[in-house]
């Protein structure tokens, strides 16, 4: 008569094989959490570093200077001929490294892609330091018509990055409005120089040479494809950060020949109440107008 002559503990196949492959398994895993290879450790250095609270320069004559450390602000403007979907609010330029890439490696790959996103908080990722372009300028006014550049660290030590440009090309181009592509790079070249231009292009030939005022709005061009950085606020990327515009440069003009605000930028430097806020963060004061108006009606403005 035939006996089953297995059990529950009788072991089949190659048990012993998936024993010692459970235990490499194990060994390699205690490994990289040694070293700190892990994806869950890549990601929270990555984040740690870009979402460091940087501290922005302090103007204290009220212009921006070499060497600064300021951020750079889209202001809100009221949405008028982009159709779909509309991203509203003060929009800050922000490095975006490729998502693949923060997996793969423990530092910051070039070349970097930029974005723009709503926060006026100053971190590592949104906070840009005005270089000069050619010797060290360090504590100079910066004046309307120079060339500078716009260095990021990303929070990293010994890491500067360059916000740079070339002309569009079919196999180079911004991914979603296919113009003048913005991206960061390591390399030193005369694709990293920038121009600030006043505002109001009939003054601008007037203004050219003066200081630029911190914390008002300019137009940015690029030196050598004379093309002005600008932010789409109705063209969205996916980005490590979550859902984030295009940044691009091209100039947008009006019926007037006058930049559009999605050109318009502002150098935002320190609070100098607070070491981890902006000049944004204080209360405007009331107009004199305003102020006199108050008076005549009673009201205490004091």
């Amino acid at each position: 008569m035939a006996q089953n002559l297995y059990c529950p503990r009788v072991r089949m196949g190659n048990w012993n094989e998936d024993i010692y492959l459970e235990e490499e398994y194990m060994k390699d895993f205690l490994d990289k959490r040694e070293k700190g290879k892990l994806l869950i450790q890549r990601n929270r250095r990555l984040k740690k570093n870009l979402l460091r609270p940087m501290q922005l320069s302090i103007s204290e004559d009220g212009y921006i200077h070499y060497g600064d450390k300021v951020m750079l602000l889209n202001t809100n403007y009221p949405e008028k001929e982009e159709a779909g979907l509309f991203q509203c609010g003060d929009l800050s330029l922000c490095m975006t490294p490729d998502e693949i890439s923060t997996h793969l490696y423990d530092e910051l790959e070039v070349p970097c892609g930029l974005s723009a996103t709503t926060t006026r908080i100053p971190v590592g990722r949104n906070t840009f330091t005005i270089l000069s372009a050619g010797k060290d300028a360090t504590g100079q006014v910066l004046r309307y018509g120079q060339d500078f550049y716009l260095g990021i660290t990303g929070g990293f030590e010994n890491k500067m990055l360059y916000l740079s440009s070339d002309h569009r090309t079919l196999l180079k181009s911004s991914k979603k409005s296919w113009l003048q592509e913005v991206y960061l790079t390591d390399e030193v070249s005369h694709l990293n120089c920038w121009q600030a231009s006043f505002l109001d292009p009939q003054l601008r030939l007037e203004f050219e040479g003066f200081p630029i005022q911190a914390n008002e709005k300019i137009v940015i061009y690029h030196h050598y494809t004379n093309r002005a950085l600008a932010v789409h606020r109705n063209l969205f990327l996916r980005t490590y950060f979550g859902k984030e515009v295009e940044v691009a440069a091209h100039t947008h003009l009006d019926s007037h020949k006058v930049e559009k605000p999605k050109n318009h930028w502002i150098l935002v430097t320190g609070n100098p109440r607070n070491d981890f806020s902006t000049m944004l963060d204080l209360p405007k004061p009331p107009a004199k107008d305003t102020q006199a108006m108050e008076q005549a009606m009673g009201i205490d403005t004091q």
